[in-house]
């Protein structure tokens, strides 16, 4: 018997699916996070390689007509260092063909069968692709979050800190998102700031908490704008607005002119109840706007065409 497998492997976690050529997820497998630029290399393709292992369970590896790996990192796979890495966690587990695609590619393909489009991711990071035949074709945004990462939660987050550094160096209220941020950052203390000599100590406390974790940390604040929003806090709704207004704007830059293919969002600050992603969609109207369902379903679904042809059942799970 002939098999297809799928991979999604994030910053935060890993998922193998086995599918056969009806659509029918066979077997799954599950892992930590496996993104190459933030875990060692060894540790990435050995979390991915084992949950491909558990999705196979007693089947014969050589079944395995095409297999897809939709990772977060996989710029990384430049290095042709790193690249062996994960070519000998392939044969290890007896795989071969294996593709390596942007997790971009299978959130997009989880979402629509259309093989051109857009895809707008907002996590952790941000950017926003233009697919064409199901491989990603070209990017908006998505440098990093030194250069880029517009709208995402690390942006979210590092606007909130800026907007607490601001209020307590211009001397304005502290009550809102300022006091959830000095709260978040630093305990009890962050709560007790009446006088200008406490309001300086706070900032440099503050500055310091913040550049002492690893700037994607930043992260963390988002989910305060979101309830400061929602509270009405202009200073939140002026940061969400313009997160909106910076995705929007990547997600048409990625697009041509007249375009009328579909948008997939995918990411916690685009899905769910997040303030932003209802903006984007706003922003987006008049285009075919999707969400993002399963990566891993995505992947094993463009493992399924790459095996057994355009014409495969797309899988679900049971």
């Amino acid at each position: 018997m002939s098999y297809a497998i799928g991979v999604d492997a994030g910053g935060t976690s890993t998922r193998a699916a086995l599918v056969d050529a009806a659509g029918a997820v066979l077997g799954t497998g599950r892992g930590e996070g496996a993104n190459p630029n933030a875990h060692a290399p060894e540790v990435a393709a050995g979390r991915i390689a084992d949950a491909i292992t558990a999705a196979l369970g007693t089947r014969d590896p050589g079944g395995v007509r095409a297999s897809v790996v939709g990772m977060a990192g996989v710029s990384k796979l430049s290095d042709v260092r790193v690249a062996a890495v994960f070519d000998a966690a392939w044969a290890r587990i007896g795989l071969t063909g294996v593709r390596v695609v942007a997790d971009a590619e299978v959130a997009y393909a989880s979402a629509t069968s259309a093989p051109d489009g857009t895809v707008l991711v907002a996590g952790t990071g941000s950017i926003a692709g233009r697919i064409r035949k199901r491989r990603l074709a070209g990017t908006a945004g998505g440098y990093g979050w030194l250069l880029g990462d517009e709208g995402s939660a690390f942006w979210l987050g590092r606007e909130a800190v800026r907007s607490t550094l601001e209020a307590l160096g211009r001397g304005l209220p502290l009550d809102g998102l300022p006091s959830a941020v000095l709260a978040a950052a630093l305990g009890p203390s962050g709560l007790d700031v009446r006088t200008d000599a406490e309001r300086l100590a706070a900032s440099r406390a503050l500055i310091t908490t913040a550049n002492a974790e690893a700037p994607v940390r930043l992260a963390r604040f988002a989910p305060l704008v979101s309830a400061a929003h929602d509270a009405g806090e202009p200073g939140a709704r002026e940061i969400v607005t313009r997160a909106a207004e910076l995705l929007v704007a990547n997600a048409l830059a990625a697009r041509e002119p007249g375009e009328s293919t579909p948008v997939v969002l995918v990411g916690s600050v685009l899905t769910g109840t997040s303030p932003v992603g209802a903006l984007v969609r706003r922003g987006l109207a008049g285009l075919e706007v999707l969400t993002s369902s399963d990566g891993v379903l995505g992947a094993a679904w463009l493992a399924a065409v790459d095996a057994f042809g355009e014409g495969v059942v797309r899988p679900v799970f049971p």
